[in-house]
């Protein structure tokens, strides 16, 4: 068998992190396990926000309402064609996972990765959707002009793949540290001509939705990735030492992604209690204004700054769409949705008190705590070093 990159052995601090991270990963799951009139909002969001962050890594950025569009199956308002379909190739994967992953006796192998890469590039067929790369394939820096990496001959990809999902039906690790070794070596294998790092975050969302301890949807740390893409580049970097190098240490790549799972976690925990608040105020405002109880849901989505359409309203509330123009055409009138657009392109969007109700509720978020306070200096350091070897 071919020899993969191997997980470290963890220090006190590590396990120690793990340990914090499984206890807040325990009290979100406690939370959700009582149905809250906020969880169908915070679903969608999440998953919009992991789709969002995994292809902004690769250049693909969208806004939150074109992410949140996709999850919906609606048009986008501003991304373009190409970067639309790399944005709807990733739902279907990530749909995917978020659908078999707690599948009783599921088994992740060669065959479910193909057919997973498949679903991310099909809408290219010049990328090979499906299939193993059949030549060299290198990572290039744009900013600095340069091949940052370079992958295994091409010749060796399928057995290291076997090698990989053989990994995977060891279930004695700690499922944050199996999840990330799959991660980095499914992107250090570099597979497939394109799309390999979505796949290998994919990989570890499915890994961790396996373990059962929190949904799928919010298991993934996509989103915390997505807004630290240069860290993220930097700590692969120095991971891989440029090139398939599996005897090489991987201790820093193991903390960076328990920090990830550490800081994500606690934005969870921290919108699970703004969400109970936000819907006190909810309440107050659709009986301050005689709305019926049905349009709640539309305005938590606009204090998540998601926007409001009238087929999104009639497919939540199950009214007829003359119900629905009655009840956001209320909305517009109370102050409390602001509209945009003209007929069908129309949509709606958080009016003033619900803007200032965001506002006021970030006033009171507390910092996160990092738990590898030095970490991020020790990447760059590395990082740095290996961009000078020759």
């Amino acid at each position: 068998m071919d020899r993969l990159f191997q997980p470290p052995d963890l220090g006190l601090d590590d396990l120690a992190v793990i340990g914090e991270i499984n206890q807040t990963r325990e009290c979100l799951a406690s939370v959700l396990r009582v149905p809250k009139r906020w969880d169908g909002g915070l679903r969608r969001t999440t998953q919009a926000r992991a789709i969002q962050g995994s292809n902004s890594i690769e250049g693909y950025t969208v806004s939150d309402q074109d992410a949140a569009a996709a999850v919906e199956g609606e048009l986008p308002l501003a991304a373009d064609e190409r970067t639309w379909a790399e944005i709807i190739g990733y739902r279907r994967v990530l749909t995917y996972v978020l659908s078999i992953a707690t599948e009783p006796g599921l088994t992740v192998d060669e065959s479910m990765l193909r057919s997973m890469h498949f679903m991310l590039s099909e809408h290219e067929l010049a990328k090979s959707p499906g299939r193993y790369r059949t030549a060299p394939i290198y990572v290039h820096d744009d900013r600095a002009d340069r091949n940052v990496y370079e992958g295994p001959e091409p010749e060796r990809v399928p057995g290291l793949v076997r090698s990989l999902v053989r990994d995977l039906g060891n279930t004695d690790a700690e499922a944050t540290v199996r999840g990330a070794m799959a991660h980095l070596n499914l992107v250090m294998i570099h597979p497939f001509r394109d799309g390999n790092g979505r796949m290998a975050r994919a990989l570890q969302t499915m890994v961790l939705a396996q373990d059962q301890v929190l949904e799928p949807t919010f298991s993934s740390i996509d989103e915390w990735l997505g807004h630290n893409t240069d860290d993220y580049c930097a700590v692969l970097a120095a991971a891989g030492g440029r090139g398939w190098h599996p005897e090489r240490d991987t201790r820093m790549w193991i903390q960076f992604n328990l920090r990830a799972h550490h800081m994500q976690a606690q934005t969870l925990q921290r919108r699970f209690e703004e969400a109970e608040r936000l819907w006190t105020l909810i309440d107050l405002l659709v009986s301050e204004h005689q709305l019926p109880d049905r349009t709640a849901d539309a305005l938590f989505d606009a204090l998540l700054g998601l926007r409001v359409t009238r087929p999104s309203y009639v497919k939540r509330t199950e009214v007829e769409e003359r119900t629905a123009t009655r009840d956001l055409a209320q909305l517009v009138q109370s102050g409390l949705l602001q509209p945009h657009g003209q007929t069908r392109a129309r949509y709606y969007v958080a009016g003033a008190p619900l803007a200032e109700m965001m506002a006021e509720n970030r006033k009171q978020r507390q910092p996160l705590i990092d738990p590898y306070p030095s970490l991020v200096g020790e990447i760059r350091a590395a990082a740095a070093q290996v961009g000078r070897l020759r």
